[in-house]
């Protein structure tokens, strides 16, 4: 469901030239948005675990059943709106971010990350959780070194990302098609391009942001900015980690 709110979480800011000196100031705000991006992952790892303990009972032995809440998030329709929650969300960002305060963009992203975790909380249930912790290793360093190309690359990375999120919007119609097809072949491939897809936005989205603050944003205006970098950071990570985890093949046993 993260690959759908991505797509709705641009702000259509352009590309602005920066100087080629990086001061205090921008680090900065490049360390606030990685702050509400880091704090934003936090929520919905909290938010996940506490879901999958709430919803699920040890057996013994390592077996687990689920209880009412369990059955409730994890198998009931309830799943799909928890699923759809998210993306309501985003859209409501994305469509007040210009009129509303910082301090509501905040909550709103922190309200987006608790129901992330809830959507995603199935993933205690259905990956073991030694490789849950690999691939999120995996995909930190991942991230980190490709945010940092976007950081420091004196190319403009405005068409890629332009190509890019056409191109996203061709893995989401695929991914849906695939939902009625049930091929692993296709899955395994999908899976593979949107990794290529969110390692290039990782790298466009970080570049963006930090031309943001060029283009002098100040007060209220920076705050939001940096909110709203920090969610599409946000989406291009834990998109990255969810495909990551589906070719990790690491299933549970439970």
């Amino acid at each position: 469901m993260s690959n759908f709110d991505r797509t709705t979480a641009r702000n259509g800011v352009g590309i602005a030239r920066a100087g080629t000196g990086v001061d205090q100031g921008l680090r900065a705000h490049m360390l606030g948005v990685y702050n509400y991006m880091t704090l934003g992952l936090g929520v919905t790892g909290v938010v996940a675990y506490g879901a999958f303990k709430l919803g699920t009972v040890d057996q013994g032995g390592g077996g687990l059943a689920l209880n009412g809440f369990g059955h409730a998030i994890f198998a009931s329709n309830l799943r799909w709106l928890l699923a759809l929650a998210p993306l309501a969300i985003v859209f409501y960002l994305s469509a007040r971010i210009n009129s509303m305060s910082a301090a509501s963009a905040r909550n709103a992203f922190f309200v987006f990350a608790a129901m992330m975790g809830l959507s995603m909380s199935a993933i205690f249930v259905v990956y073991a959780h030694a490789t849950i912790g690999r691939v999120f290793f995996e995909t930190a360093a991942s991230f980190g070194a490709l945010s940092l190309v976007g950081y420091t690359t004196k190319r403009d990375l405005s068409a890629m990302g332009s190509f890019l999120i056409m191109g996203l919007f061709g893995l989401i119609i695929a991914m849906v098609v695939n939902m009625f097809l049930g091929s692993n072949g296709a899955q395994w491939a999908l899976s593979v391009i949107g990794i290529l897809i969110f390692a290039g936005l990782t790298a466009y989205d970080t570049q963006t942001i930090k031309n943001q603050y060029y283009a002098g944003y100040d007060g209220d205006a920076r705050d939001k900015a940096s909110i709203f970098g920090a969610l599409n950071l946000y989406l291009d990570f834990i998109n990255i980690f969810q495909f990551l985890l589906s070719l990790s093949g690491g299933r549970s046993n439970n």
